[in-house]
């Protein structure tokens, strides 16, 4: 399993929401190519970026910061937010983005999402972000109504087989994952998915490498890594552990 230290970027800064409420953000950091490079240079290999502006205003606003850390630091980049049209995945592509992260136009747009699937590939991931038991849209202000099982079918049947799965009651708050909610997402999954939501030791980083799911593929974390619960280098570590 690998870890994706996150960077969410709003109005040019680095900061976390708290259960994905744009109301509640803390600032860790005025640059985030500084974030990416002390993360880079702790070890990651791996980044997760998500442009918050544009996840909220339906069009990418922070391509800039990808070009810079794609020039500046030898990482792979997933990169999301606001991402709801061809053009805008081959801007974010052309930034140099490894793969590219679709929520809102996933769910909202299956022709793009399977015009997508059918151009990039395994280079598209799609964001599959829970609420209250519902998948929600739009940087997580507007709920589906929908069970996220529900739509992990219709989105493998469309031909999605990478995932990010985010419990965004969970996200920022730093009370560990539900190991049963991440086992009914991987039943759900006949591909492979990325772990998002909650994540505050290195404890969690173990339980979830303890569940041996084959379909999890890594975890994404934020706040604990910059509030200092752990590094990146000791997650690394966890996550590789035998058991």
């Amino acid at each position: 399993m690998i870890l994706l230290p996150a960077i969410d970027i709003r109005d040019g800064r680095v900061v976390r929401l708290r259960q994905g409420r744009f109301d509640d953000e803390t600032v860790y950091a005025h640059d985030p190519l500084e974030a990416a490079r002390s993360f880079a240079e702790a070890g990651a290999h791996h980044l997760h970026v998500v442009d918050l502006d544009g996840a909220r205003d339906g069009q990418p606003a922070n391509l800039h910061h990808l070009e810079r850390i794609k020039s500046a630091l030898p990482v792979s980049v997933q990169f999301g937010g606001g991402l709801r049209s061809p053009a805008a995945v081959g801007a974010a592509l052309a930034a140099g983005a490894d793969r590219v992260v679709l929520g809102t136009a996933a769910f909202r747009d299956r022709p793009f999402l399977e015009q997508a699937l059918g151009a990039w590939g395994t280079r598209v991931v799609v964001a599959v972000d829970v609420r209250g038991g519902e998948v929600s849209v739009a940087g997580w202000t507007e709920a589906t109504g929908t069970a996220p099982e529900a739509v992990l079918g219709e989105l493998q049947r469309l031909g999605a087989s990478l995932f990010v799965y985010t419990n965004a009651d969970r996200d920022g708050m730093l009370e560990g994952p539900d190991p049963e909610e991440v086992r009914r997402v991987a039943a759900a999954i006949r591909g492979s998915f990325l772990y998002s939501g909650g994540v505050g030791s290195l404890d969690d980083l173990r339980a979830l490498k303890e569940l041996r799911l084959e379909e999890l593929a890594g975890v994404i974390s934020g706040k604990a890594l910059y509030e200092g619960r752990f590094g990146v280098r000791e997650a690394r570590d966890a996550l590789a552990v035998a058991v």
